[in-house]
């Protein structure tokens, strides 16, 4: 059991720091189709985070009624930007196709 909190621990942390890497290269590029290529890939990883934290607060830690409430918003939130990373990920990977 200690071993999925600290591989949770280590997913957060990877993916904490993609949506960092990616939101500097997506604020720092000239060219559109990159800029929303990288904002997408940012998002993924943002979705990616907060649906990790969801887990580890609705199944690791002592069940209260906030982390609950913590949990679900997290989930809902992160599932918004996967599906909005991936949905845009593919519009601007076709728009360089083109």
């Amino acid at each position: 059991m200690l071993w999925i909190r600290f591989s949770l621990f280590a997913l957060i942390l990877i993916t904490l720091v993609c949506s960092v890497y990616f939101s500097i290269r997506s604020r720092r590029a000239a060219d559109v189709r990159m800029r929303g290529l990288y904002a997408s890939r940012m998002n993924i990883s943002m979705g990616l985070m907060l649906a990790v934290i969801a887990v580890t607060q609705l199944f690791f830690f002592q069940d209260s009624s906030f982390r609950r409430i913590f949990g679900t918003v997290c989930l809902l939130l992160g599932l918004f930007n996967l599906f909005a990373g991936i949905r845009n990920h593919g519009h601007f990977e076709r728009l360089g196709k083109g």
